[in-house]
């Protein structure tokens, strides 16, 4: 106990281990039966659920600092964040303040959960994807090594985004004060599928069952149960019913 650092009013639960070198801040509940790594550094107001892993080297509860020129950060504080039960995280992975994960959630190692996202339960989170701040997740998606989910973005259930895959929320490029009132991240509706690489402009839906090839960038809404190919992307063919979700 000579290498942790707990604040006397964090509460955590029977049988929890905690890893060499942990700091725990004021205000942190943690259930039974956790797994703490090694150099964890868990902020002030985090709520952790039971049987929940968290590796080495990872922060939970961080707060957000606004740089002089952001345009999406407010820089305000938040609470939490709120992991439920049977939550696993990788080790260098860092979850925000406000974040909230469900359920059985999986974040591998090097993501980074940022404030006011919410992820539904059994979805995983590859190594190193980022999800920047005031996203939803939905359930039983994958996201795989380091995509890019910008902020304002929507994800619904059972959705499947390729490594490599960026979207973006700001038409304007960084230019001109118009660019505040119009920053929208993409919209992937429920089964939808995005190959490696894929780019997804501001603003876009893809479409519910709709594919997004590798390679290929959305500059407009998509259609539902249909593949997208190309620069821009067009549909081209319908997914195959066999893939599809409601026919299962």
């Amino acid at each position: 106990m000579d290498h942790l650092s707990i604040h006397s009013s964090a509460v955590i639960g029977q049988d929890t281990t905690l890893g060499q070198f942990v700091v725990i801040e004021e205000d942190v509940v943690i259930g039974s039966n956790c797994s703490i790594g090694h150099h964890v550094v868990i902020r002030r107001g985090s709520r952790i659920g039971n049987s929940v892993q968290i590796g080495d080297h990872s922060i939970l509860g961080q707060q957000p600092m606004k740089a002089a020129n952001s345009a999406v950060t407010s820089g305000s504080a938040h609470e939490g964040p709120f992991l439920s039960d049977r939550v696993r995280i990788g080790s260098h992975t860092v979850l925000y303040a406000g974040c909230h994960l469900s359920e059985d959630v999986f974040v591998a190692d090097l993501a980074t959960v940022r404030e006011e996202v919410t992820v539904g339960t059994k979805t995983i989170i590859g190594r190193g994807v980022a999800i920047e701040n005031q996203c939803v997740i939905g359930s039983h998606c994958k996201l795989e090594t380091n995509a890019y989910i910008t902020a304002y973005s929507e994800v619904g259930d059972r959705v499947f985004v390729a490594p490599g895959v960026v979207t973006s929320n700001d038409n304007f490029i960084g230019r001109t004060e118009e660019r505040f009132k119009h920053f929208k991240g993409a919209v992937l509706k429920d089964g939808a599928r995005v190959g490696a690489g894929a780019v997804l402009l501001p603003g876009v839906t893809l479409a519910e069952e709709a594919v997004l090839a590798a390679g290929a960038v959305l500059t407009k809404d998509g259609v539902p149960g249909q593949v997208h190919i190309g620069v821009p992307a067009k549909p081209v063919r319908p997914v195959p019913p066999e893939q599809l979700l409601s026919d299962k």
